[in-house]
């Protein structure tokens, strides 16, 4: 079951009505081992804004798919998602999460597109004591720094964007960058997990300038960036402010003057929708791909079906994620938070999304990436036939250590 929660709704929910309708989110809590007669799920992101082809209706699509692969129940009780668009607002997305905590029976929320609202939330969710995660926000401190015991960080991070794109390109001679970053966390965070693995390998960062998110107009950031003569310059951004320095960049002629674009976070969505010519011979990171093996391709015509489009690393971790979820309440034959805490940290992370995942302490979800680089046209079979496979990243070398995050929870390990 699904509920979608926005626009008017959305609005109202703010100033205090019941989000969701019907019986279900006014039904008193069952006795036993779950606190009600329903596990809700919540799936908050951004549905309509800058980042709504990374995730958006898409990662609602994966999430039910994974209910419908644990049989639609978990421990004979009903599974139900629920769903409503963030708009990017840490204060609209807190004020959901706390309807849906205090109102509407939700165990737990995911997704969570946009860093800014993922740190809200989880900061939100470790007062109520429940457990977020994170597929869609990318910032390293929601595991580092700023991590919660409940919660967690599945699909990629910056550190892994940063070890996988950084590391290659610099090690392939471009040793000298400039960045061009959204300006909140998501960007800083990029931007600073990037510099430090391109000075790790050499190289040297040379400026950087900051640009509002859902920007229209790059050129005066663009011609910083070309001015400062960097073999590199790292776009330090997401969704379609990549996409759209990347139109701006050629219109400048930035590419054919030798400098190199790297796109830190783009995803098989935003190289859809920017097209093959453009993106061409671009080197980007995932974490998962549809034309991998046997196995993903069969998800990725099993989405395909549902939605008309392949899945990308956010939608797929998002299944994962969801279905992570449901197996340690399984596991736990509970829905009480803790219990279920401690399966989601102990139980290996064996689905379509990874096979060797398992989850660090800090909340951090540990698994392989991948270093693509986008097809030429010529070289393309079909519409979403857009990557060349270049290297596996092993997961112990994409991400931090428990020992290098900085998570307050393992201090001193």
């Amino acid at each position: 079951m699904v509920k979608a929660i926005g626009g008017a709704a959305l609005a109202a929910a703010l100033a205090g009505t019941v989000l969701g309708s019907g019986p279900a989110a006014a039904q008193a809590p069952a006795q036993g081992a779950f606190s009600g007669n329903v596990v809700r799920i919540g799936i908050l992101n951004d549905q309509s804004g800058l980042y709504a082809e990374f995730g958006g209706v898409g990662s609602i699509e994966a999430a039910k798919m994974a209910v419908e692969d644990m049989g639609g129940k978990v421990g004979g009780v009903p599974i139900e998602i629920v769903s409503a668009d963030h708009q990017n607002k840490p204060d609209i997305a807190s004020g959901i999460a706390r309807q849906w905590y205090d109102r509407d029976g939700v165990d737990a929320i995911m997704e969570l597109t946009t860093s800014s609202v993922a740190l809200a939330v989880q900061g939100l969710s470790k007062e109520k004591k429940k457990i977020t995660i994170t597929t869609g926000a990318a910032s390293s401190d929601l595991t580092g720094k700023a991590c919660t015991p409940y919660g967690y960080h599945w699909a990629y991070d910056t550190h892994a964007l940063a070890v996988g794109t950084g590391g290659a390109l610099t090690r392939a001679g471009g040793k000298t960058w400039f960045f061009l970053t959204a300006d909140y966390a998501f960007g800083t965070a990029l931007e600073n997990d990037t510099s430090a693995v391109v000075k790790a390998n050499g190289g040297s960062v040379v400026g950087s300038v900051r640009h509002p998110l859902s920007s229209q107009d790059f050129s005066s950031f663009l011609l910083q960036a070309q001015g400062s003569k960097a073999q590199v310059i790292g776009l330090a951004n997401a969704g379609l402010d990549t996409s759209n320095s990347i139109k701006q960049a050629a219109e400048y002629g930035i590419t054919d003057g030798g400098q190199k674009l790297a796109a830190l976070l783009f995803t098989l969505s935003e190289v859809h929708g920017l097209g093959i010519k453009a993106a061409q011979g671009l080197t980007l990171t995932e974490g998962w791909y549809w034309d991998l093996n046997d196995e993903t391709r069969a998800f990725g015509q099993r989405f395909m079906k549902r939605t008309g489009r392949m899945p990308n690393m956010i939608q797929t971790g998002t299944y994962s994620a969801v279905l992570s979820y449901l197996k340690a309440v399984k596991a736990a034959g509970t829905d009480e938070t803790d219990a279920v805490n401690a399966k989601l940290k102990s139980l290996p992370v064996d689905d379509v999304f990874s096979h060797n995942g398992h989850v660090q302490q800090t909340g951090l979800m540990v698994h392989d990436m991948y270093l693509f680089e986008i097809k030429k046209p010529a070289d393309s079979k079909g519409e979403w036939d857009l990557y060349k496979l270049v290297s596996t990243i092993p997961g112990k070398e994409a991400y931090a250590t428990e020992a290098e995050s900085g998570c307050p929870l393992v201090a001193g390990k």
